[in-house]
C-alpha cells in the first residue's frame, strides 16, 4: 500500500455516532494494508450539557464497552497487529481534572488532542466553522497550549482544524505560536487524511509550510471514521505531496505509549 505508514492511531468506532463499521472491521482493514500499530481513538467523553458536543462522542456509559471490545481484539489479532487503544479529546480547564479522575480507571495507552470545541463568550463554537474573528483563533492556539502543557497529550490533530479566513498576519503569527510551541516542547503534529480525503480546508498548504519551515514532528493520522478509509489510496497520494513539497519531517512513533 505505502512504504511509510507503519502506525495509525487516529481510530474511531460507531461509538462517536458519526463514525460506521465494527471495531474487528477496522482491525482487518489495517492488516491488510500493512499497518503494525493500530491505535483506537474515539472521541473522549465530556460533562458539558450541549447537543453540538454531545451527539459527537460515546457517553461516560459506553466507555467499558469500548475497552472490553478493543482490549479482546487486542489479545486475538496479537499475531498479527499491535492494537492501542486511548481518546481524541478537546480541553475544557473546568473539566479537566474530573476527566482526568474518571479516566483513570481504564488503562488507556494515549491521549490525543483534537480541539474541535471552544468556549468563547459563554457559547460553544467549532473551530472548523469558518471565522474571521481574531479573538476565536486566540482562543484556539491558547487552548491547544495550554492542553498541550498539562503533559497528558502525545499529540495535536490536525493543527489547522481552525478554519480562519481574517487577517494572514495575524494568521501567521498565531500559528508560529502554536508550531513554535509544538516544535520547542516535541509534541508532534498530524497530518489529517481524512481532511486529505474530504477535501476540507486542513491539511492546508499555508499551515504545512511553515511546519516544513519550523522542521515539527510530523505524524500522519487516518482519522478512520469508517474501515474502508484506512486504504484509501487517494488520501495518501495527496499526503505524499505536502512531504515532499514542504520536506516534512516524518515520524511513525509517539511518546506517551505505554510507557
Amino acid at each position: 500500500m505505502n512504504d511509510y505508514l507503519r502506525t495509525n492511531y487516529h481510530t474511531h468506532t460507531k461509538r462517536c455516532h458519526h463514525a460506521v463499521g465494527e471495531d474487528r472491521e477496522y482491525v482487518e482493514a489495517a492488516i491488510a494494508q500493512g499497518i503494525e500499530v493500530l491505535g483506537f481513538s474515539d472521541h473522549i467523553p465530556v460533562s458539558i450539557q450541549n447537543d453540538v458536543i454531545q451527539r459527537v462522542r460515546m457517553t461516560y456509559a459506553e466507555v467499558e464497552d469500548y475497552f472490553d471490545s478493543i482490549l479482546k481484539l487486542k489479545k486475538e489479532y496479537k499475531d498479527d497487529i499491535e492494537i492501542l487503544v486511548g481518546f481524541e479529546g478537546e480541553y475544557f480547564p473546568e473539566e479537566f481534572e474530573d476527566q482526568m479522575k474518571r479516566l483513570s480507571d481504564y488503562p488507556y495507552d494515549y491521549l490525543i488532542l483534537g480541539q474541535h470545541f471552544l468556549q468563547v463568550d459563554g457559547k460553544i463554537v467549532y473551530s472548523g466553522w469558518g471565522t474571521d474573528s481574531e479573538a476565536v483563533l486566540d482562543k484556539y492556539i491558547s487552548s491547544c497550549i495550554e492542553a498541550l502543557s498539562t503533559g497528558v497529550y502525545s499529540y495535536l490533530a490536525h493543527p489547522d482544524l481552525i478554519n480562519f479566513s481574517g487577517d494572514e498576519k495575524v494568521w501567521t503569527s498565531q500559528m508560529k505560536r502554536l508550531l513554535t510551541f509544538c516544535k520547542e516542547n516535541h509534541y508532534p503534529v498530524e497530518y489529517n487524511l481524512l481532511g486529505a480525503l474530504d477535501d476540507r480546508p486542513y491539511p492546508s498548504d499555508r499551515c504545512f509550510s511553515l511546519i516544513g519551515e519550523l522542521q515539527n514532528e510530523v505524524i500522519l493520522g487516518i482519522d478512520a471514521h469508517a474501515p474502508a478509509q484506512i486504504g484509501d489510496r487517494g488520501a495518501f497520494a495527496k499526503a505524499e505531496n505536502f512531504i515532499e513539497k514542504y520536506h516534512l519531517n516524518l515520524i511513525d512513533c509517539i511518546k506517551g505509549v505505554a510507557d
